[in-house]
């Protein structure tokens, strides 16, 4: 291989995962670098890329990550974790952020370079969820207090400046409830059972009890005397392993689905012999027939069909004036338009290029050398060359860019927060007000989720046993910000519902692109033009917790190939700090902000140029 094909990061990759072996304690464990989120999964590690430019930004956040993630795999147990996992979903991400910080605590104890680095993934998870921005408690997660709080008092040392942000609005309460509960947590640190017994404790100190669930350790001794009744000899041994018990409620579960296997088996092979000859109007069939020939569930997604979503009854398709009082809308649009005062000149000039170019486009469109209509006076020196060419004449003709509806979706999470989400907020409304202009129908859709990890989904879900693979797992919220047929003036407070705390939260891409794409479907217009603007890949704690770690990202290119294929609607894609041209044919990727307004109107110039080499220049 030459110098110059040669990865400068490579040397770096391959030390940082023989590094992370060791700190695993797992010699055969396989650590990839990959675009997208970072996780581990049985023997494999999935850690963030690492460009050639090594910047030492994304150095530290790999080595913070591959720490972190190497000090749960060596001391996390899974079985006592679940073991002793409270049921309610608030208490189980508590519970879930302490056993996290108790991992990391290990480390940072023994190992300040371990501290420091993992001390830079905290920072810029922080900074990428926009905990810098919150100054409410109740817009703060819990959660996340505590397990920060929990490292302060194990390790003795200082948070990264925004995690302390989280844990001040909340100290005061944890400090009031625990009474002094954290001051000796650091012993039990290595003892992962034990440490499970006092986080239960604390949750209930923190209110939470109720959404504990049935002790582990409790057994019912009425279980013991009707078990020992019945299996007298299981009684002899005492000291039989977990191990053992494990192994005998697994061939009763086999014994039990074979058997009611077997039973369906043969009620649909009874009901398949009944021919025309020996047909009975009295006969009965068994009463559990059509519980176990029940319908196939229904298909979450055209794109794929194996799509699963656990739950969609707290899914909410609403509109942004459902979702603030009118008078609250009127005050962010205020504030959104006093944040951007000194860009919307530069955006305004911007889309009155756009303007122009279309209307230039529309005013120039002829038919040329016709019989009759306006003197051609191009092709005057034909006739002045040979005087019996006779004359020829033009008209100008409509231009079909006019039968048009665009729609504009925007990514509203987390990772928005602040200045992307109001950079993009005013792109779409002065492109919506330039195309409205135009004579082209502009929709403006935003999706993200009604809850951090779950919601109402995750409940659900756990109160039914955690069924393993349940698929989305998250209540979904979109949001109607201005239909195609609403003129801008009546919807343009709408969009400062962008600017509200607490709304932007997870990213379902795949499902929001297929809402969007069925509802331009359903338009009249001849030409419709989709266009997505988002800041990274599909994310969603709950959903990719309990799935494959690609479920999501699966699901977008799914739907990116099933739209990109029909081509009943001409999509395209802008992405913020993320490259998006990995999903999409024709997409661009901005590595500023501030580059969004003239990506989005060269975007849209581009499709509605005359000259397909025009096009193609975007592409």
């Amino acid at each position: 291989m030459s110098q110059s094909n040669t990865n400068p990061a490579d040397p770096f990759k391959k030390a940082l995962a023989e590094a992370t072996k060791v700190l695993a304690d797992a010699p055969e464990l396989t650590v990839n670098y990959s675009v997208d989120p970072a996780g581990h999964s049985g023997d494999t590690m999935r850690l963030p890329q690492i460009s050639r430019r090594m910047l030492k930004q994304e150095v530290l956040i790999a080595r913070g990550t591959a720490d972190a993630l190497a000090l749960r795999h060596k001391h996390h147990n899974g079985s006592t974790f679940n073991r002793y996992a409270p049921q309610g979903q608030m208490a189980f991400d508590i519970y879930n952020a302490l056993e996290t910080a108790r991992c990391e605590a290990i480390g940072a104890q023994k190992m300040p370079g371990t501290a420091g680095n993992i001390d830079a993934k905290i920072e810029n998870d922080t900074l990428r969820r926009g905990y810098n921005n919150i100054t409410k408690r109740e817009d703060a997660p819990l959660d996340q207090a505590i397990s920060y709080y929990l490292r302060e008092k194990a390790t003795g040392r200082e948070l990264p400046k925004d995690a302390a942000n989280i844990l001040e609005l909340w100290r005061d309460f944890i400090e009031g409830q625990t009474q002094g509960a954290f001051d000796d947590i650091g012993d039990l640190l290595s003892d992962q059972k034990a440490f499970a017994k006092h986080a239960r404790n604390l949750i209930e100190d923190l209110g939470y009890g109720d959404q504990l669930g049935d002790d582990p350790d409790i057994e019912d001794p009425e279980d013991d005397e009707d078990q020992a009744e019945q299996e007298p000899e299981e009684q002899e041994d005492d000291s039989s392993s977990e191990s053992e018990q494990n192994e005998s409620e697994e061939e009763s579960s086999s014994e039990s689905a074979s058997e009611m296997q077997q039973e369906m088996s043969e009620a649909s092979f009874n009901a398949d012999d009944l021919s025309e000859d020996n047909f009975d109007d009295e006969i009965e069939m068994p009463q559990d027939f059509d519980e176990m020939r029940e319908p196939p569930p229904p298909q979450h997604s055209d794109a794929d069909p194996a799509y699963l979503v656990f739950s969609t009854e707290d899914d909410e398709e609403i509109r942004a004036e459902d979702l603030a009082e009118a008078a609250e809308l009127e005050r962010l649009r205020s504030y959104l338009d006093q944040q951007l005062e000194p860009l919307k000149g530069a955006v305004s000039r911007l889309a009155n290029k756009l303007q122009r170019r279309l209307q230039a486009q529309q005013n120039r469109s002829w038919e040329f050398d016709l019989e009759e209509g306006t003197l051609d006076a191009g092709r005057l020196a034909r006739v002045v060359a040979n005087p019996t060419t006779p004359l020829s004449f033009k008209v100008e003709k409509d231009t079909e860019f006019r039968d048009t509806t665009v729609t504009l979706l925007l990514d509203n999470s987390g990772s928005m927060r602040g200045r992307p989400i109001s950079i993009a907020a005013i792109c779409a409304d002065v492109l919506a007000r330039t195309l409205e202009r135009c004579n082209v129908k502009v929709e403006i859709l935003g999706f993200t989720t009604r809850a951090w990890k779950g919601g109402q989904s995750r409940e659900k879900w756990l109160a039914a046993g955690r069924p393993a693979q349940p698929g989305r797992l998250n209540d979904l919220r979109h949001i109607i910000y201005k239909s195609a047929d609403a003129p801008m003036r009546r919807t343009r407070a709408n969009l400062g519902l962008m600017m509200k705390e607490g709304l932007l939260k997870e990213n379902i891409d795949g499902e929001a692109l297929e809402w969007a794409h069925k509802r331009m479907l359903a338009r009249p217009e001849a030409r419709k033009i989709l266009m997505v603007i988002s800041d990274g890949a599909p994310v969603d704690d709950s959903t990719l917790s309990t799935n494959m770690a690609n479920y999501l990202e699966k699901h977008l290119r799914d739907v990116i190939e099933m739209v990109e294929k029909s081509r009943q609607v001409e999509l395209l894609a802008i992405g913020i700090g993320h490259d998006v041209t990995r999903y999409y044919e024709r997409a661009v990727t901005i590595t500023d902000v501030e580059q969004l307004a003239g990506a989005m109107t060269e975007q849209l110039a581009a499709l509605f140029d005359a000259d397909p080499k025009g096009r193609k220049r975007f592409k």
